[in-house]
């Protein structure tokens, strides 16, 4: 029995070093709350969560107040029972984001702590399908770029073996998205995939329009081309056009991601392991996707979805953007353009913890036997 005896959770912002922009907003601050669970015998599990510069304060609070209190004392091994307890104890906030990426900090840090204990690496502890997954590159792909630097930067990443690159799209006029993906197809050729993500920006009928005007160019998928919470208008777009609808990172519950899947608004499932609450619920709505036969292509977090995509069949791409070089000692490992699963026990993330001291701005405590 590993019960918990200490909570220690920091808040640290991360600027991004390649400038990030998508049709509705720029991506100008990682905030980072990471979290470790400590035993009472020593072994301690590191999990995290991040926001794109709104609410870390929150999650700092919810987790210091209300969440990491009810773990001292508890048995860190009983996973499920401690996410269920604690979704519950916070029922007046789900289904929600700030909830969500609270119960992941705690969750992610627990499987660590577990996959330590048992000394394997996270991605067989929770299922163990494959070694590898193949890369594809957003990072080159932002809404501000002109076409020749998404074209550089996608033949680069075909170069070193990936499978894909990922464009922002939502210019203002539809011609304009257009014209920057048939010169980004023209320089790549056919055999390598264009993907593309709207983040949210369109309504229904120019969803439907554009993805017409789109169909000639082969895409892999359009990613959130409406509003995560119009389920209609994705039934609607995704009976109107050939091109794969991708959905999931602004999808915080099982239940929603089963509503997509079971009415056909989707067929390729982006479930984000911070905003879904944690590795527990990731491999749930992995497991009934694989049960609807669509791929699982998990939004952002690579560091950590490496491990994910490669424990479960349906794992197709891991998305290349790499966010926490500053804190870690650890890299992504490639090999030929593929994603490799880390060997080591745990998340296979190797924390910096001068650089994160140093870093945070926020540090909480939360003792067994603490007043």
């Amino acid at each position: 029995m590993a019960l918990i005896a200490r909570i220690e959770i920091h808040m640290v912002p991360l600027v991004p070093r390649t400038k990030r922009t998508d049709a509705i907003q720029s991506f100008v601050c990682q905030e980072t709350v990471i979290l470790r669970v400590h035993d009472v015998d020593g072994a301690v599990g590191t999990g995290y969560a991040y926001t794109i510069g709104t609410g870390g304060s929150s999650i700092m609070r919810l987790l210091a107040d209300h969440l990491a209190p009810r773990l001292i004392g508890r048995d860190a091994d009983e996973i499920e029972r401690l996410w269920t307890d604690l979704k519950f104890h916070t029922h007046a906030t789900t289904v929600g984001a700030i909830t969500a990426l609270a119960l992941a900090a705690i969750d992610t840090a627990l499987w660590d702590l577990r996959a330590r204990r048992a000394g394997l690496p996270l991605w067989k502890l929770a299922g163990g399908a494959k070694d590898r997954a193949p890369l594809y590159t957003t990072e080159g792909g932002w809404l501000h770029l002109d076409p020749q630097a998404l074209i550089d930067d996608a033949l680069e990443a075909k170069r070193l073996g990936f499978g894909g690159a990922k464009v922002k799209i939502g210019k203002p006029r539809a011609r304009e998205d257009v014209s920057r993906l048939e010169k980004l197809r023209a320089a790549l050729g056919d055999d390598f995939e264009i993907l593309t993500d709207c983040n949210q920006v369109f309504t229904v009928d120019e969803a439907i329009r554009r993805a017409h005007m789109l169909e000639p160019l082969g895409l892999g998928w359009i990613e959130e081309p409406l509003p995560a919470d119009d389920l209609d208008g994705h039934i609607r777009l995704n009976r109107a056009t050939s091109i794969p609808v991708a959905v999931g990172e602004s999808i915080y519950s099982l239940r929603h991601f089963r509503e997509y899947m079971q009415k056909g608004a989707c067929s390729i499932i982006q479930v984000d392991v911070a905003r879904i609450g944690g590795i527990t619920p990731w491999l749930k709505v992995a497991h009934v996707a694989e049960a609807f036969n669509m791929p699982v292509c998990p939004h952002f977090l690579m560091e950590l979805h490496v491990s994910l995509t490669c424990a479960v069949p349906n794992g197709r791409w891991v998305e290349y953007i790499p966010q926490l070089d500053e804190i870690t000692t650890s890299r992504l490992k490639i090999e030929n353009g593929m994603a490799v699963a880390p060997s080591a026990p745990g998340l296979g993330i190797d924390w910096d913890w001068d650089a994160i001291n140093a870093l945070s701005i926020e540090t909480m405590d939360i003792l067994m036997g603490a007043a």
